[in-house]
C-alpha cells in the first residue's frame, strides 16, 4: 500500500526499478484476477530485461535471473491453469480457443523452465534456450492481455474478478516448485 493512498500498490518489479506502477483495488484492498496478472507479467518482464542487459559474462547473474524466472513463471502458470482458465472460459465461452492455446503455449514453457533448472548457465545454449523462453512468454502475455483479457473483464464484472484475483492470490502459496508439477505438463 501506499501511504495516503490506500486503493494503491507497488509490485515488487516496479520496487526493484524505483518506479511505482498503480495497480487496481476494490475497496477491501483486493486486486482483481486480470489485474494481478498482469502484474505478474511485469514482473516476469523486468526479469527478461535484465537478463537481455547481463553480459555474456555474467554467468552468476544469468543463474539468479533464471532461477527467479523458473519460480515466477511456474507459480503464474500454475494459478492461470488451475483458477484463472477454468474460470474464464465457464465466464466467457468465446474464450475457449484461446484458452486451450494458452495450455498448449504453457506445455512448451514448463518443460524449457525444467531442462533450465537443471543447465548449466555456462552451457552454450543456456543463453539461447532463455531467449526463446522469453519469445514464447511474450507472445503467449501480448495473446492474453490484448485478444482476450478484455473478454474476460467484461463477461466476469467487477466483483467476480476481485473474488477470482483474491483465489489466485491465496493460490501461490500452494503452487509446485517443480515446473513439471503444472497441469499443462501432460497436457
Amino acid at each position: 500500500m501506499s501511504p495516503g493512498y490506500p486503493n494503491l500498490t507497488c509490485s515488487r518489479a516496479s520496487l526493484a526499478y524505483g518506479r511505482i506502477t498503480v495497480a487496481a483495488r476494490g475497496s477491501a484492498g483486493v486486486m482483481d484476477a486480470i489485474t494481478l496478472l498482469k502484474d505478474d507479467h511485469k514482473t516476469v518482464e523486468s526479469l527478461f530485461k535484465q537478463f537481455e542487459k547481463a553480459g555474456d559474462r555474467a554467468v552468476k547473474t544469468k543463474r539468479q535471473l533464471a532461477d527467479q524466472m523458473i519460480k515466477e513463471l511456474t507459480t503464474h502458470a500454475y494459478i492461470e491453469e488451475t483458477l484463472f482458465y477454468p474460470a474464464a472460459r465457464k465466464a466467457a465461452p468465446e474464450t475457449a480457443d484461446h484458452v486451450l492455446e494458452s495450455i498448449e503455449e504453457h506445455h512448451v514453457v514448463v518443460w524449457m523452465l525444467s531442462e533450465l533448472a537443471g543447465m548449466d548457465p555456462a552451457d552454450e545454449r543456456f543463453t539461447a534456450k532463455v531467449t526463446v523462453l522469453i519469445e514464447n512468454v511474450r507472445h503467449h502475455v501480448t495473446e492474453e492481455e490484448q485478444d482476450w483479457f478484455p473478454q474476460v473483464r467484461k463477461a466476469m464484472g467487477t466483483k467476480a474478478l476481485r473474488q477470482l484475483g483474491e483465489e489466485l492470490a491465496a493460490a501461490k502459496s500452494r503452487a509446485p516448485a517443480d515446473p513439471l508439477k503444472n497441469p499443462s505438463a501432460t497436457a
